[in-house]
């Protein structure tokens, strides 16, 4: 398991620090969306600073369970995705990489580098994020680790931490606990 300090940088722009710094000098050339082949979204990172192409890849702490421990990990904000930018040559070196799956053009290249800035400024400043729509209240999700790993239950509400009905479907009753997010996934076909 990487430690945190071995994780790429969330943002390979050269010396710039921001991404509005950045776009006024080392980040030329437009972006792209690269849709990254599963769990390869740091690696594919790894490649473009060996490559010294541009990328944003925006990374959050997440709880996982290991050995009967928590361990703390990077996790990309948007799993599959990493922001690329250069000249279309640096696009084609990102496809040669064979870890993309696709690029996928950005007409409103404004909109997205403000979207961008965005979440890098609530990254920096150590907001809480988590992806959206994720643990949607009133949906069933299921514990992917710990001691209750595969078990499922209805989120309740999204205070500090999730709270989480186990339920006993005959009997009509279930019981509410607080669990860490991190450790539930959404359910589909529910």
């Amino acid at each position: 398991m990487l430690r945190l300090s071995d994780n790429p940088p969330i943002l390979h722009a050269g010396s710039g620090v921001t991404i509005e710094e950045s776009r006024l000098c080392d980040l030329s050339g437009r972006w792209w969306v690269a849709h990254t082949k599963s769990r390869c979204e740091k690696a594919f990172a790894w490649e473009m600073v060996e490559h010294g192409i541009g990328y944003f890849l925006p990374l959050i702490e997440r709880v996982r369970m290991s050995g009967g421990r928590k361990r703390h990990v990077l996790w990309p904000l948007f799993p599959g995705y990493v922001f690329l930018c250069g000249e279309d040559a640096d696009r084609l070196t990102a496809m040669r990489t064979n870890r993309l799956c696709q690029t996928i053009d950005v007409p409103d290249q404004a909109a997205l580098v403000d979207q961008m800035t965005g979440i890098e400024t609530a990254l920096l400043t150590d907001m809480q994020l988590d992806p959206y729509p994720h643990l949607a209240v009133g949906r069933r999700c299921r514990i992917n680790s710990g001691p209750f790993e595969g078990q499922t239950g209805i989120v309740l509400d999204r205070g500090r931490l999730p709270r989480i009905v186990l339920e006993i479907s005959v009997l009509g009753v279930g019981a509410a606990m607080e669990i860490d997010a991190d450790l539930l996934e959404e359910v589909s076909g529910f």
